[in-house]
């Protein structure tokens, strides 16, 4: 007589950068010990191929794709994690009052959303000449561990953008060699610059504000969390 096969329940989400209702289901066995042997190890690299194809897996290949957004892949993993482990997750805050005090504190996962900046644009005009078009920043655009702060940051900017309209001439970005555009980057403005680093400021990100209490000065405070890494502790 043969092993009956387990079936696992779907729902029903909503991708935040498209809209669509997709289906998904909680993260099996497997899955979870290899995105905890990725967590493990400590190795960023590996944390975020294990998240992409837990998330790839569980959304039947709707997210999880080399070019999906990071926030899609962010909260598409919150909602899975939700329906596989719990709905509530328990995390140590910093009071805000003191720096120093930590409060245990229980957040529903689903009340977690992708916050959009209200005006904000893909579409940066850097002076009367130039205009960049801009994408959203994807899990393998974060970096090699092996690279400072500094030249993560400066690498995302540069990889994120996706055309480069000058007058009425527009150039693709895959049809730019690194050295172009490395150059093209360093020559531009802090003012220039500015504006670049505003549209990763004001694009949608996994964004949650919580109010709590320090049980030593009884001050409230409110505490931000942003980006996976925030909810996972």
């Amino acid at each position: 007589m043969a092993l009956p096969v387990i079936k696992t329940p779907e729902h029903i989400m909503e991708v935040p950068s498209t809209g669509e209702q997709i289906t998904y289901r909680p993260f099996l066995v497997g899955e979870e010990k290899l995105l905890l042997l990725a967590m493990e190890s400590e190795n960023e690299n590996e944390i975020r191929n294990a998240v992409m194809n837990l998330v790839n897996a569980c959304t039947f290949g709707k997210v999880g794709n080399p070019a999906d957004p990071m926030f899609d892949i962010e909260f598409s993993f919150l909602r899975i994690r939700g329906k596989s482990v719990s709905e509530t997750i328990e995390l140590d805050l910093i009071c805000p009052d003191d720096g120093e005090t930590t409060v245990k504190t229980k957040i529903d996962t689903e009340e977690i959303q992708v916050c959009i900046t209200e005006n904000h644009t893909n579409v940066i005009k850097l002076n009367e000449d130039f205009t960049l078009v801009m994408r959203y920043p994807t899990f393998r655009d974060t970096g090699d561990d092996t690279d400072s702060d500094t030249e993560k940051v400066f690498n995302v900017m540069k990889s994120c953008i996706a055309e480069i309209h000058h007058e009425d001439t527009i150039y693709n970005i895959v049809d730019i060699s690194t050295k172009e555009l490395d150059a093209f980057f360093d020559s531009m403005t802090q003012g220039m610059l500015e504006k670049v680093r505003e549209f990763f400021e004001s694009m949608p990100k996994l964004r949650h504000v919580i109010e709590i209490k320090n049980p030593k000065t009884k001050k409230k405070g409110e505490v931000i969390l942003e980006g996976l890494s925030d909810f996972l502790g």
